[in-house]
């Protein structure tokens, strides 16, 4: 059974183009070296604040700074630890143009799926 990893982040609006130049390598890097079936990344686009909860809040975004998320794809649970496993090995030393420390994420069984 397939299993996705979740990442979300509040962005410096100056770093939109680092931040994609990231995720590209990031992407090569997942699906190339460490088994994921696909990636992909987005630049929030209509992320309303809430009164209660929002992406906003969850990631504590400040004035000048846009929420992405993007999701790993993996084949299964088990590719995904070791994959995970390799990449704290290796310590790609990626540079986060975002703070990191505000980055929210997870990993999630899937439940159901449809494509067309």
């Amino acid at each position: 059974m397939s299993f996705t990893d979740l990442f979300i982040a509040a962005v410096p609006d100056g770093k939109r183009g680092s931040y994609a130049d990231l995720c590209k390598e990031t992407q090569t890097y997942f699906i190339e070296t460490l088994g994921a079936v696909s990636c992909a990344d987005f630049w929030g686009a209509d992320v309303p604040e809430g009164e209660l909860t929002s992406l906003p809040m969850a990631v504590k975004a400040e004035p000048g700074e846009t929420v992405a998320m993007g999701w790993v794809r993996w084949p299964s649970k088990e590719v995904r630890d070791a994959g995970w496993a390799r990449m704290m090995q290796e310590d790609p030393g990626w540079e986060m143009p975002f703070d990191g420390k505000r980055m929210i994420f997870g990993g999630f069984e899937e439940l159901t799926s449809r494509s067309l």
